[in-house]
């Protein structure tokens, strides 16, 4: 534990000073807005720490680095420096990486249920990752419709427009069937101005499609490095240094008491078959 809280301390330390240069920095370019993006990034540099506290689990050093690095490149890199339009590729980068770290938030919950001895239902390695996959998913289409609400409601720009050199749509086809009839845009005119763009300026629903698609990407690899974490718990190295790992009593806060309630049950991991098993969750549940 020390040894992690160590580890967390130097990522956090030099990231903080990054994110503080770059608040003074714009502060004095008068661009505070951009000083709001590097508050609120020391704000979500809080959320790992946040997270143990709350849910009751060790986020390893390896899966906070990566939390961390994630929000600095997601909102001093992308936002404050513009990555998102001078890399094309950075977005979909950090939406990947946003995939593997909701799949491992969703892994962390339902684990901590899945070994808890308040839940007599034990799912399988493949279910809980199935599980993890699908929280991932679910956060993932969640942001995008924020995406597209802000885009409709206040003019954001969130989803990031493409440009398609050939439109392919039945709406094309002269005889008014359901063929679809393929053409190359080599000009568009708007409002009699013409756009030598390269193409069609798509709207949102490539950004939209194509981050869902690396989402997926990054729910899928974190599941499955999950079935292998809990098939070998705690044996591999890559998954150890991912996976967030779930407080023993003795580890939580106030541990020594919430550890008195539990004498007898062996290891603590096992369900309470004896008779004042229900008292003794209970006397836990109001301790918690």
């Amino acid at each position: 534990m020390k040894e992690n809280k160590t580890k967390k301390t130097a990522v956090e330390l030099v990231l903080i000073a990054l994110v503080m240069l770059s608040v003074i920095r714009q502060f004095f370019l008068g661009s505070y807005h951009n000083m709001f993006l590097g508050i609120l990034t020391l704000i979500l540099f809080m959320v790992p720490q946040l997270i143990e506290k709350t849910v009751g689990v060790t986020i390893p050093a390896g899966l906070k680095t990566v939390i961390l690095i994630f929000i600095f490149s997601a909102e001093i890199l992308g936002e404050i420096n513009a990555f998102y339009i001078k890399i094309p590729i950075w977005d979909t980068m950090l939406h990947t990486t946003n995939g593997f770290l909701m799949a491992a938030i969703g892994f962390a919950l339902i684990d901590l249920f899945n070994r808890s001895e308040r839940f007599s239902v034990k799912m399988s390695p493949y279910f809980v990752a199935f599980v993890a996959f699908c929280f991932s998913m679910t956060v993932g289409v969640v942001w995008e419709f924020f995406e597209f609400s802000m885009d409709w409601f206040f003019h954001t720009d969130m989803q990031k427009d493409w440009i398609l050199p050939v439109i392919s749509s039945v709406k094309l086809d002269p005889a008014g069937a359901n063929n679809p009839v393929t053409v190359a845009v080599e000009s568009v005119v708007i409002n009699g101005e013409e756009w030598n763009l390269g193409g069609y300026l798509d709207i949102g629903i490539v950004d939209t499609m194509k981050d869902l698609m690396v989402n997926f990407v990054g729910a899928v690899v974190f599941s499955a490095i999950g079935i292998v974490y809990l098939k070998q718990r705690g044996k591999g190295r890559l998954a150890s240094a991912l996976i967030p790992k779930v407080n023993s009593p003795e580890d939580l806060q106030g541990g020594s008491s919430y550890a008195k309630g539990k004498n007898g049950a062996a290891g603590g991991n096992g369900p309470d078959t004896s008779q004042g098993g229900n008292s003794k969750g209970q006397k836990e549940k109001n301790h918690e």
